[in-house]
């Protein structure tokens, strides 16, 4: 795509300090995200400034926004930095680093599926920029998780686990 997408829900934070600094935050994220993040799109929007920011300072946040504002990379991307820029455990059943228990199973397959992009992304960047290239795998455990992928879950677990209540009890 030879045009940069326009984040929907807003652009840059509001001017005259009502917001975190744009260029503060996304100078948190290692050079391979920055690099994805800024040939993506135009900008972040509010929500995911106000929260990157909390979560790269150690803070608890809460997204809440419109539809369309970007809430899941906002919860995601940097999550994503974190793995994809640090070395990988020695132990392999010590790889999990991010877990989301999703409400819904259809909700967790839209999440795996909207993870593809920046974890491509990042790849792809990484490689341009002469960085280790990430291998960052995901996984979803549903009720319809094949068994030979439930067993594999407990001896190579995916670096970002998505699942359900259910499904997390049983694992």
């Amino acid at each position: 795509m030879s045009a940069r997408r326009r984040p929907e829900g807003g652009g840059r934070a509001p001017a005259g300090g009502g917001g975190p600094d744009p260029d503060v935050v996304m100078g948190r994220f290692s050079p391979a995200t920055r690099a994805w993040f800024s040939s993506a799109f135009e900008a972040a929007t509010p929500a995911q400034l106000g929260a990157w920011d909390a979560i790269s300072t150690g803070q608890h946040a809460l997204v809440v926004a419109p539809t369309g504002s970007g809430k899941t990379l906002a919860a995601f991307l940097w999550a994503l930095d974190r793995v994809a820029s640090q070395p990988l455990p020695e132990d392999p059943r010590r790889r999990c680093r991010v877990l989301y228990v999703s409400p819904l199973k259809a909700l967790a397959v839209d999440v795996e599926r909207n993870l593809r992009s920046p974890l491509t992304g990042i790849r792809r960047e990484a490689g341009r920029l002469g960085l280790a290239e990430p291998d960052v795998t995901v996984g979803v455990r549903s009720g319809d998780t094949p068994a030979d992928e439930r067993r594999r879950f407990g001896t190579k677990p995916p670096d970002v686990f998505i699942t359900t209540p259910e499904s997390l009890f049983l694992v």
